[in-house]
């Protein structure tokens, strides 16, 4: 795994964070329809793709706050983890290049 994977799968799961965040902001927006993140990846690449969820005609918000906070506590989780991933490389690359000079 290189930086740039790791780059992407935080700027992927960042914008799964704020798909949450905007439709736990609206829980009491009448008529609200929240958004979904779906993430993809390929071997050097993770992307977040978000659409409307379905509309089931409801007056009130159709914010699941059951799916939302788990969605939110991932999307930290997975921050958290590609940047040690991160720090370590960068850490690998200094070190190896200590024993170079």
């Amino acid at each position: 795994m290189n930086i740039s994977s790791n780059v992407s799968s935080i700027q992927a799961h960042q914008t799964m964070m704020n798909t949450s965040a905007n439709n736990v902001a609206n829980v009491n927006t009448g008529a609200f329809i929240p958004s979904d993140t779906r993430m993809s990846s390929n071997e050097s690449s993770v992307s977040a793709n978000t659409r409307k969820a379905d509309n089931t005609g409801s007056k009130t918000s159709q914010t699941d706050l059951a799916k939302e906070i788990p969605n939110q506590i991932i999307a930290q989780d997975a921050t958290a983890v590609n940047v040690t991933a991160i720090k370590t490389q960068d850490q690998m690359l200094g070190s190896l290049l200590d024993i170079k000079a």
